[in-house]
């Protein structure tokens, strides 16, 4: 159902805004959303650290070709960002980790608790990260809270679980 084919799909798309050039805004009636994360230091403090929608897509295998095109795009000295794709009801249904030309896609949980689990961990990882920042190692709290976003990256939507695994089983 969610992987109908859009009427007109010709070649590559664009990904993002093209320099010096118009912005075009992601159509708003397509299901799935390419987002990545919002992180300066700013957002962080104000709140409004939210994903930035990239693209919109008609199926979720769209939204994986269009983030690995936006990890080629970033080329592989690019920093890695985490990228992932909400549906309609901005639900997440798959994340990963972009860097190297590459997505490295996070594995769902399969129920709640192993969801339990991980939202432990990641939370285990912050408090780490603020006392190795209390210690004055900011990239030691840097890779902490790195691992504890892809930790958050793994906690899909139970209603995309099952849809997300079998995708990545697909895909591999």
């Amino acid at each position: 159902m969610f992987d109908l084919p859009l009427p007109n799909q010709s070649g590559p798309r664009p990904m993002g805004p093209v320099p010096n050039g118009p912005t075009v805004a992601p159509d708003p009636s397509l299901p799935f959303a390419l987002t990545r994360m919002h992180r300066t230091p700013a957002a962080l403090m104000s709140g409004t650290a939210a994903p930035v929608v990239v693209e919109r897509f008609a199926t979720l295998a769209d939204a994986m070709q269009g983030a690995f095109e936006l990890a080629e795009d970033n080329g592989s000295d690019a920093a890695p960002q985490l990228l992932a794709i909400l549906d309609c009801d901005q639900r997440l249904v798959l994340a990963g980790a972009a860097s190297h030309g590459a997505v490295a896609w996070c594995q769902p949980v399969a129920n709640a608790l192993e969801a339990r689990a991980v939202v432990t961990e990641a939370v285990q990882l912050r408090a780490q990260a603020g006392r190795a920042i209390d210690w004055r190692e900011p990239e030691l709290a840097q890779r902490l809270r790195h691992r504890a976003d892809l930790l958050d990256a793994r906690l899909v939507d139970p209603l995309w679980r099952a849809f997300a695994a079998r995708a990545l089983q697909n895909a591999a």
